[in-house]
């Protein structure tokens, strides 16, 4: 019944190995089937050398496992918040990928540097709030989904898809677990972006508001001409 959604979520999780986006086996994708209320996610420390299709845990939308013979990633209850808490997503993925990790790590959000990055984000990526004794002791992956969450109050989640959960790593996401893949490549390669011209200006200065409405507006808006109709 999920042989699709399995082999979709199966296929980017390979991706992130091959483009160098995980470590060992760090790291997740996940895609929800919102009509059968189901998620498909990588499973929890499989080997990407090995996974194929029949390794993805398909879970309900309360975490209860409805396919596969192994346990779901660590992280199905961050996926799962997310899910719950914005509507228009089909994907999310987790990595630990070296230079959005090292931003999350310094606890300093990504501030928009240049086109590039709006290109894809319409300002910056931010930073998450530290979880408390309290938030990691009761439900710590949810309430990290929380935390993620609170970010999001006043910005469209899909005008800014990704987050840096403080002391951890990056969060993508997307209409579809392809568009969370891109996210993440994306993700990284402006944070790495983002390091080098630290490197070269330490007080390099945001990009202009009108530069960055221009370049996300005219990929994302309603009046966007970028690529082919």
């Amino acid at each position: 019944m999920y042989e699709k959604l399995r082999m979709r979520v199966c296929a980017v999780n390979l991706a992130l190995k091959d483009r160098g986006l995980v470590f060992q086996t760090w790291g997740n994708a996940s895609a929800v089937d919102r009509e059968h209320k189901v998620v498909a996610i990588k499973p929890s420390g499989v080997d990407y050398t090995c996974m194929t299709p029949e390794h993805i845990s398909v879970v309900d939308m309360d975490g209860n496992r409805v396919a596969g013979d192994l346990k779901p990633s660590v992280d199905i209850a961050t996926h799962l918040a997310l899910y719950a808490e914005f509507s228009d997503i089909g994907g999310v993925i987790h990595t630990h990928s070296h230079y959005a990790t090292c931003f999350a790590q310094a606890r300093s959000e990504i501030p928009c540097l240049g086109t590039t990055h709006a290109d894809y984000f319409h300002g910056t990526i931010p930073l998450t709030a530290l979880p408390s004794p309290e938030q990691v002791c009761s439900d710590y992956e949810w309430n990290m989904g929380a935390i993620i969450i609170n970010c999001f109050h006043n910005r469209n989640p899909l005008n800014c898809p990704a987050a840096l959960v403080a002391g951890h790593g990056p969060f993508t996401w997307g209409e579809t677990v392809e568009d969370a893949l891109e996210n993440a490549c994306v993700l990284e390669e402006v944070a790495r972006m983002a390091t080098h011209t630290f490197a070269v200006n330490g007080n390099a200065a945001p990009l202009e508001p009108y530069l960055l409405d221009k370049h996300f507006l005219r990929k994302h808006g309603k009046s966007s001409y970028y690529g082919q109709e």
